[in-house]
């Protein structure tokens, strides 16, 4: 068990075609000027795991609580990053801890 304090938020994406997964960092990528998180990534997995290639890009952020993911997602660049992401993504998997 961890006594940290603050939510690890991170999100898995495959594209629906492979020649789209730099526009699905592009799009992404614009959540970085949303300023609630503490520490925000957007990265292509580098896919070295031979059982499993179903996920092509990663966001990674940290949020000091509750409140600021909630703020984070309310956020209108949130709104605009998905409009971009959602036509070219097929798989979209996320965990908070």
């Amino acid at each position: 068990m961890s006594d940290r304090t603050f939510i690890r938020h991170t999100v898995f994406f495959s594209a629906r075609d492979k020649a789209d997964v730099g526009r699905i960092v592009e799009g992404l990528s614009m959540l970085a000027a949303i300023p609630h998180s503490r520490t925000f990534e957007v990265v292509e997995n580098s896919q070295v795991d031979a059982l499993s290639s179903e996920v092509d890009v990663v966001v990674y952020a940290e949020f000091d609580d509750a409140a600021a993911l909630a703020a984070y997602k309310a956020h209108p660049i949130y709104q605009q990053a998905i409009d971009v992401v959602r036509p070219l993504r097929d798989l979209r998997i996320a965990a908070d801890f």
